[in-house]
């Protein structure tokens, strides 16, 4: 903000400078024009009034009887008066300092063979009035433009922006429990309106995480005081046999029957225990309704043609058909993207494609690329959570990503699968995608 109102101030001083040395400049050039007008109309009518001398013999009486009889009209002449050479001395000094004019203008004493001639003229000035003006009013203007854009610019953008600045700053920190300021306003309404929803998403997302993690480590305390009763029953069945208190074959035998049963019964705790700590990590929302799958494509096409092509990867899509399915559509772009990442990344770079069927039932999209180097054995597991290839090397990555598509596409009813194929002596991972039709 500080910032901007010094550049403010300093658009303002270079607008006042302009201002004055626009001014100045006008009143230069206007009093020039004035002195060229003067000299101009001068020397015009003492061309005239020698020309008329030498035709009449006399000089003019006035003004009107000099252009009526030189069918001129002098601009800016407003008064022509005349005496003889010949007159008084104490007559010429009165004429010539005399005001004999009646207009209130400027005047020009000429001198001919014979006369004095008293000129009085007036200089028109409108037009470079109006030029100062109409320059006065742009500047002035541009003052007010600059001024309500600045006003605009603050109040609409730069406010906004630095109450959102500190936003992520305070969702790193995790203090998800303020809400945003609602703005109507068409430049930051909508993204306040994400960054809300993104607050309110990643604090119900917080919430129910921690009721997860209440619940397992309920769970796990509650399984782990029920394995004490079978392991103390086994304890004590341990110590009477070391010590021979059952001298019947058949006590002893019943005895290992009942150890048995106990270690059954914490088999079956332990594989509670592995079962709670696995299921539910991730907790996947679909919101599933009818949509067009062209919409999904080519958000795909738009995402994808100029990655690959920085990346230097062959990306093609083949033709498909507009057709109304069934799923939710956010879910369905998250699915087809991991898809094509892990294609980019296990890939060899050289192409990626995909092709589009529509089917009786089903809409079918398949994304291949050539260079895999996953073992034939172990393409049953690749939608397994944490299972992870002998082809990921020292690639990053979780094991989780086609297990969560597969998990999607499951709540969507549709179905995900994998199978790789060679051709032309390379080897290509095809996962078709099945979406349900509406």
């Amino acid at each position: 903000m500080k910032k901007m109102n010094q550049l403010l101030f300093i658009f303002l001083l270079i607008l006042a400078i302009v201002l004055c040395i626009g001014n100045l400049y006008l009143a230069r050039k206007t009093f020039k024009e004035e002195g060229r007008m003067d000299r101009v109309s001068i020397n015009r009518i003492e061309k005239a009034l020698v020309r008329y001398e030498e035709e009449y013999g006399e000089s003019p009486l006035n003004l009107k009887q000099f252009e009526a009889a030189t069918g001129e009209v002098y601009q800016g002449i407003s008064g022509l008066y005349s005496i003889s050479k010949d007159s008084s001395e104490q007559k010429i000094s009165e004429f010539l300092t005399a005001d004999l004019g009646s207009a209130g203008g400027d005047y020009r004493i000429l001198a001919t063979e014979t006369y004095y001639y008293y000129v009085e003229y007036e200089v028109s000035t409108a037009d470079n009035r109006q030029m100062v003006i109409l320059f006065n009013v742009i500047v002035v203007l541009a003052f007010v433009c600059v001024l309500a854009f600045w006003f605009y610019v603050r109040n609409k953008i730069i406010k906004p922006f630095h109450r959102l600045s500190e936003v992520p700053f305070e969702l790193s920190k995790g203090n998800l429990s303020i809400p945003l300021q609602e703005n109507k306003d068409k430049l930051f309404g909508r993204f306040i309106w994400g960054m809300d929803l993104l607050r309110e998403n990643l604090e119900e997302n917080k919430a129910k995480e921690l009721e997860l993690q209440r619940e397992k480590k309920m769970l796990l305390l509650s399984l782990s005081h029920d394995i004490k009763t079978p392991l103390s029953a086994i304890k004590l069945y341990a110590k009477a046999l070391s010590r021979n208190l059952y001298k019947d074959e058949a006590k002893k035998l019943e005895i290992a029957g009942n150890i048995d049963e106990k270690v059954d019964e914490i088999e079956s705790y332990i594989s509670d225990i592995v079962k709670a700590s696995n299921e539910d990590f991730l907790h996947f929302e679909v919101k599933n309704g009818e949509f067009y799958i062209k919409d999904v494509l080519e958000q795909i096409r738009e995402y994808y043609q100029d990655k690959m092509q920085l990346n230097q990867i062959s990306f093609e899509m083949g033709s498909y058909s507009n057709c109304l399915v069934y799923g939710d559509k956010e879910r369905l772009v998250e699915v087809l993207q991991n898809v094509i990442e892990n294609a980019i990344k296990y890939g060899d770079g050289r192409r990626i494609w995909m092709d589009m069927q529509r089917e009786d039932e089903e809409y079918v999209i398949q994304i291949s690329n050539t260079g895999c180097e996953l073992e034939d054995k172990e393409l049953p597991h690749i939608f397994d959570s944490f299972f992870r290839g002998s082809n990921v090397e020292k690639k990053p990555g979780s094991g989780l990503g086609l297990y969560i598509c597969r998990e999607l596409m499951h709540l969507m009813e549709g179905e995900i699968a994998a199978s790789v194929v060679s051709q032309d002596e390379t080897r290509i991972m095809m996962v078709q995608v099945a979406v349900r039709l509406a």
